[in-house]
């Protein structure tokens, strides 16, 4: 979809305002973020264009696509909140074009440095060295991890209910399961129980 309208127009709403706006509101209510401004969103938007454009089907599958969730909208799917897009993104989530859009928003959107910004993000260490000595640990809002030795009561005694070992003079040893009577153990492949 270009910004200027070609004869070869698959519908009445590629390449217009509407469909860049249902695009735009498409890719807000399926990524929402309250503090990630419109500019990202309208980039991520102009990047599934572009690539949409680079394939002829897929062109026609984003414009039908759009056409057909503007009807779903009652041709007002830019003016809903993310909250009421939601069940109309359940309905068209296994579609082509909803795919297409959802696969090339997640990397493009979460690429922007303006949404690393809102978010919080302060982009990659490895070529500042990584994150060790940058302050991986200044998160505010985590609680102070407990750093003391544990002193409470041995182990031994909290997993006490634990079957003991098998003795070395047994011959089936280990092969007894956990909760199992050596009796019921005896009974090994021929369907016989052994008698004491």
């Amino acid at each position: 979809m270009s910004a200027s309208r070609s004869s070869e127009a698959v519908n009445d709403v590629e390449g217009t305002q509407e469909a860049d706006r249902t695009l735009v509101a498409l890719i807000k209510a399926a990524f929402p973020h309250e503090r990630v401004p419109d500019a990202a969103y309208e980039r991520t938007a102009a990047v599934v264009r572009k690539q949409a454009e680079e394939n002829t089907w897929m062109r026609v599958k984003l414009a039908q696509g759009l056409d057909s969730l503007q009807g779903l909208a009652g041709g007002i799917f830019h003016e809903l909140t993310p909250q009421q897009a939601l069940p109309l993104l359940g309905r068209i989530q296994h579609t082509t074009y909803f795919g297409f859009v959802r696969q090339t928003s997640v990397v493009t959107l979460y690429e922007d440095e303006e949404v690393w910004e809102a978010l919080g993000y302060e982009g990659p260490s490895f070529d500042q060295g990584g994150y060790i000595d940058r302050g991986f640990d200044d998160l505010d809002w985590l609680p102070d991890p407990r750093i003391e030795e544990y002193d409470g009561e041995p182990l031994e005694e909290v997993v006490s209910d634990l079957p003991t070992a098998a003795s070395t003079s047994s011959t089936r040893g280990a092969a007894v399961p956990a909760g199992q009577s050596r009796a019921r153990a005896g009974r090994v492949g021929n369907g016989r129980t052994k008698q004491a």
